[in-house]
């Protein structure tokens, strides 16, 4: 599996030479096949003035045995605006635009089934950081690690630190009063801390583009799929239940609404997929259900509904052995969901337990959008 390294940067470079360190002195160890660093322009040529002119990459190389490590153009994700590349990160705008880069590439480099990203939070400013474990969290799979590099704080930020070398060296360190301190490298310990995060990348369907927008589809989604109440139908007893809201209905009504239930759980085209948000491959036409076949299956339903008196479900097959009218079948959608309607009384809700028509191939097909976990039939 191909490595890949992501970083945000800002004035201290260092976290990129630190975290390549630890993750090479890792079990197993880590070394990247591609290296990517998400700042602006002055970011940029911190990274150039120090790391790639002082050839840090190279001397750690040759230490440590890592593979090679060359920075190209295209390893500096630089955030723009209309006029250009930013200096820093100032203004509302200028955080939104980084946001957007941020996740508009972790969402890119997440598209590859084949690679592991390692997303460093530790560099830049901290707005860089939440965007960057955001973006994990929107679109990181299973096999993503978000980390933060821990140093030692008399050489964290150090401008002579950039990674522990195996032998000793002295470098200098200016205190808090003003005193010059001498510090042994040998003393210093670089740690990666590998930080756990919710992965939503394969729970949620995505469309927006900027971070902003995906963070508020994201919540609608989680909302939708989190508030709906069990919908629990018990045929034996006649009842349904919406939450802890009885909802009464006359046999034929809760026999064809079941139908409808059942083709969204027992004919769901995607059983990988724990929320159904809004798929609606699961929609039948009317055809669908009012076929012999559909009959047969509401047969076996209105048997259960009407357990002390058998012969009701052979009178029902009997009575519609060509199958259910399309127009018979519509008439009691119109009637389910005005009964839905009238005893439910919440307009939010409303939506995802009535049947509902979508045009969809050419016809017009009907479901229930509530998602398929909140359904318990018995």
């Amino acid at each position: 599996m191909k490595e890949i390294l992501i970083f945000v940067a800002g004035a201290t470079p260092q976290i990129v030479t630190e975290t390549i360190y630890a993750l090479a002195h890792a079990n197993p160890s880590v070394y990247p096949d591609e290296i990517y660093i998400i700042t602006t322009t002055t970011g940029r040529k911190r990274i150039e003035d120090t790391v790639i002119k002082k050839k840090i990459f190279n001397l750690m190389a040759d230490e440590y045995g890592i593979p090679p490590i060359n920075l190209t153009d295209s390893s500096f994700i630089i955030v723009s605006n209309t006029s250009g590349g930013l200096e820093d990160i100032r203004s509302k705008e200028e955080n939104e635009a980084m946001g957007d880069t941020i996740t508009s590439f972790i969402r890119e480099k997440a598209k590859d089934l084949n690679a592991r990203l390692h997303c460093s939070l530790a560099g830049g400013r901290k707005t860089m950081s939440f965007y960057m474990g955001a973006a994990l969290q929107l679109f990181g799979r299973p096999w993503d690690k978000l980390y933060h590099v821990l140093v030692t704080p008399e050489f964290e930020s150090n401008p002579d630190f950039f990674y522990k070398p195996k032998k000793n060296k002295v470098i200098e360190c200016r205190m808090p009063d003003g005193r010059i301190k001498k510090l042994n490298t040998k003393d210093a310990k670089i740690e990666l801390a590998e930080l756990p995060f919710i992965r939503l990348g394969s729970k949620i369907s995505l469309h927006g583009k900027g971070f902003r927008d995906l963070v508020a589809e994201s919540q609608k989604e989680i909302d939708t799929a989190t508030m709906q109440p069990q919908l629990f139908v018990n045929l034996s007893e006649r009842t349904l239940y919406i939450g802890d809201r009885l909802i009464e209905m006359v046999p034929v009504e809760l026999m064809i609404y079941t139908a409808f239930l059942k083709q969204k759980t027992l004919h769901c085209k995607y059983h990988e997929m724990q929320y159904c948000l809004d798929c609606a491959e699961c929609f039948q036409t009317l055809a669908d259900f009012s076929g012999r076949p559909a009959v047969e299956e509401m047969a076996k339903d209105y048997k259960r509904i009407y357990r002390d008196q058998p012969l009701k479900s052979e009178e029902f097959l009997s009575k519609w052995a060509d199958g259910i009218g399309a127009e018979i079948i519509r008439q009691n959608i119109s009637k389910i969901n005005r009964t839905i309607r009238e005893q439910l009384q919440d307009e939010i809700l409303l939506p995802h337990y009535c049947v509902t028509a979508l045009k969809k191939y050419g016809s017009s097909r009907y479901g229930v959008r509530v998602e398929k976990r909140k359904i318990v039939i018995e």
